[in-house]
């Protein structure tokens, strides 16, 4: 008998090849697969059960429902899930339902629904086949998706054809139409924007809607909006309780007040702007050669709007007003926010305001707080501002140069050489700015210039935030800390491998925002600096609310507290009636209910604020679908800026837009989605598609109603740059960017 023979009997496999087998299987496996695997038979195979039982009782393996082997923790191959977030990438992550350790689960991610079926969001519940890819990570494939409880909704244009009404979805996940019978019409009329119910009877294969809102006709370019807002389900309307109570304010007096009227404050703000909700003013301080004495006065929001109220309930619901290309979904009915609670020029208004005296080195040496009635000198932009400082003022600018913008500036100077010694992180990534004409159809999409006016009102703002944080800790009064936590282990690591790949060093051990920053400087200029800038952002960890305070790693401060805009951060008025109770300042402080909720409300408000940001960041790239419409199939450069096991998402040179190449569009190969490395990788062809990498393409769609914006790729520019060399194992940082510190204009940190 020669070795070659297949009849020879097999050795009896080592414990460690079968404890490899249990653990590269993708799913559990029973005594006859293994005996199959090592060709065992007869009394091998007794051999082959006692050795199983021996791993069983030493913890090395466990056996499921069905006696089948599998590593500890291991989950079945067929189980219930429940989605739980879409990443950065685009994934859809999920974890069982019946998950009781205390161990974090596996990660799960879930493949592309079947086409014609709607994709998963979180919250959805699925009994799915699962197979394991490594150790705690698994795929899943949905077997069938499980009713939620209450009726599902959906938006979607109202169309009538020639086999009758239609509803087409406006989420590009979900391709499947409805059937609209004439009774479920709701009187809707071809190409408007509804809001429908979903049916659960079907007839001709399929499902049926119900109309039960109408929203406008699609034709208008305004309905683009409607659609981001109706999909994140953002509030709209207020209730008729808290709209009569918000006309029933009435302007403030002195009464309890201390009185700013003379002291000429000014708000700087983009010329969009319609709420004025702080103003800044600045003189150097007598006492300390080199220092400042500046005041911050905000918007009194806790003077109308007072805990448990019709008011503070649709406040706390909202969260937070949502800025929009053509409008805002605002926090606060219009009677405050654009009325009452906005600080306009020439009008008493109610504030609360906060003294800082800052030494020549630019830090905060001491504050105080009062209640006060203000009367705002001028409303300015921030072109303005930069413009007079820049030596061409106008007509309002222009009186208030000396007495007024030179001090703020001169203590801007002192403040921003804080920061500098601070080291903060420094990300300034372009943002796109959609400019509109009166119908409200795209003219243009533009970056949004960076000015010294916005770094100065920056600084003004973050310097009250911290006065407010300090001042309640002082007090051991209960606070909304704004938190950023440093970037995890497994970012830095991965974020450490790019680096190094691309030439740079990313030290070891604790990190500052300083040490990113530094990097960030030295590449300034260079061809790789914008897909080095994006993968540090990528690595930063989200900012949320937090009744604990960590820090906030961003910017370098040690303890931090939204104050600055009340009218449209719920945070920020919970920040003002903490002041006003720990400080005796009058009327509507914090009350014990809401001392009791603040983790509760923490919560929420981290939530909203995401929710905002999606329904934000949806509406811009539907008026970008909108703008590039009328030109598909020409021809752009780009670069890639996010890599999945479903294609590859390029941003666009031109206007910042960025769609998706579909998997299924790239030369035909075999492509291997490597994780860490952030990277396509053909099977056959070796071809290597990795972040940052400059490419072409043709525009395939541009759909505003589904926001859908599609590329073919043309050809891969990259392969002759130096920093995108090398092999497919060397990462080149986390996906898509999730959350930035802060924002621009009126940023989210400020």
């Amino acid at each position: 008998m020669t070795e070659d023979n297949p009849k020879k009997p097999a050795a009896l496999p080592s414990r460690d090849e079968i404890l490899a087998f249990i653990r590269n299987s993708p799913v559990p496996v029973g005594k006859r697969e293994i005996a199959r695997e090592f060709k065992l038979r007869g009394d091998d195979r007794i051999a082959l059960k006692e050795m199983l039982r021996d791993l069983e009782s030493e913890g090395a393996v466990e056996r499921d429902r069905a006696r089948r082997l599998a590593p500890p923790a291991a989950l079945p191959a067929v189980g219930v899930l429940e989605v739980v977030e879409i990443d950065t990438d685009g994934e859809v992550l999920a974890r069982p339902v019946a998950w009781t350790s205390d161990e974090p689960p596996p990660k799960i991610y879930m493949q592309p629904e079947r086409r014609g079926h709607p994709a998963l969001l979180p919250g959805d519940r699925v009994l799915a086949q699962l197979s394991r890819q490594k150790d705690r990570v698994y795929a899943g494939r949905t077997i069938r998706k499980l009713e939620k409880h209450g009726t599902a909704r959906v938006l979607g244009i109202y169309e009538m054809t020639p086999d009758g009404a239609r509803l087409r979805p406006t989420d590009k996940r979900q391709r499947a139409e409805f059937l609209v019978t004439p009774a479920n019409s709701g009187d809707a009329e071809n190409g408007e924007l509804v809001v429908a119910e979903v049916l659960p009877s079907s007839r001709f294969g399929l499902k049926q809607a119900k109309v039960v809102e109408r929203l406008g006709d699609m034709a208008n370019p305004r309905s683009i909006s409607l659609i981001a807002i109706h999909s994140q389900d953002l509030p709209t309307v207020f209730s008729e309780a808290a709209l009569e109570e918000a006309g029933r304010a009435e302007p403030p007096t002195l009464e309890g007040r201390t009185d700013l009227r003379d002291i000429p404050l000014v708000t700087i703000d983009g010329a969009d702007a319609r709420d004025f909700d702080d103003a800044v003013w600045a003189e150097p301080d007598p006492e300390v050669p080199g220092g400042w004495h500046a005041l911050v006065a905000i918007a009194d929001v806790a003077f109308y709007v007072r805990p448990g109220r019709p008011l503070d309930r649709a406040a706390f619901q909202r969260g937070n007003s949502a800025y929009f290309p053509d409008r805002v979904v605002p926090m606060l009915p219009e009677a405050l926010s654009n009325d009452l609670c906005s600080l306009r020029p020439g009008e008493e208004r109610a504030c609360l305001a906060v003294h800082l005296w800052i030494d020549a080195r630019g830090e905060l040496t001491r504050h105080r707080f009062v209640r006060g009635l203000m009367r705002s000198a001028a409303r300015l932009t921030y072109e303005q501002v930069q413009a007079a400082r820049d030596g061409a003022p106008d007509d309002d600018a222009g009186p208030l140069l000396g007495p007024v913008i030179e001090p703020l500036y001169g203590a801007f100077r002192t403040l921003n050489a804080a920061r500098e010694r601070r080291g903060t992180l420094e990300l300034d990534l372009p943002e796109r700015q959609v400019r509109l004409d009166e119908r409200g159809g795209v003219v243009a999409i533009t970056p949004r210039k960076r000015l010294d006016s916005h770094r100065l009102i920056e600084e003004f703002m973050i310097c009250a935030n911290v006065a407010a944080a300090e001042a309640l800790e002082a007090k051991g009064a209960p606070c909304l800390y704004r938190v950023h936590d440093q970037p995890s282990m497994d970012k830095l690591e991965s974020l450490r491998e790019f680096l190094h790949g691309m030439g740079h060093k990313l030290a070891q051990g604790a990190l500052k925002p300083s040490d990113f920053t530094g990097i960030l400087e030295r590449v300034r200029g260079r061809p790789e600096a914008a897909v080095i800038s994006e993968v540090i952002l990528r690595s930063q960890a989200q900012a949320s609310y937090d009744p604990e305070n960590i820090g906030h790693f961003g910017l370098a401060l040690r303890r931090y507290a939204h104050f600055t805009s009340p009218i449209r951060r719920y945070a920020d008025l919970m920040v003002h009636r903490a002041l006003i109770r720990a400080y005796g300042l009058g009327p509507g402080g914090l009350d014990d209910a809401e001392a009791a909720r603040m983790t509760e409300i923490a919560e929420h408000i981290s939530s909203t604020e995401r929710r905002a940001a999606l329904a934000e960041r949806d509406a811009v790239d539907r008026f970008t679908a909108a703008f590039l419409a009328d030109r598909v199939g020409a021809t752009f450069s780009g670069r890639i800026t996010g890599v999945t096991r479903f294609g590859l998402f390029v941003e666009l040179d031109e206007t910042g837009a960025d769609g998706l190449v579909p998997v299924s569009s790239l030369p035909d190969d075999q492509y291997e989605h490597q994780e860490r490395s952030h990277a396509l990788v053909g099977r056959r062809s070796g071809r290597v598609y990795r972040l940052g990498a400059p490419v072409k393409v043709k525009l395939v769609e541009a759909d505003p109603v589904l926001g859908s914006t599609l590329f073919a790729l043309l050809e891969d520019d990259g392969a002759d740059l130096p920093w995108l060399r090398g092999s497919p194992g060397k990462p080149a940082g986390p996906g898509r960017p999730k959350d930035r510190p802060g924002g621009r204009g009126k940023r989210r940190d400020r």
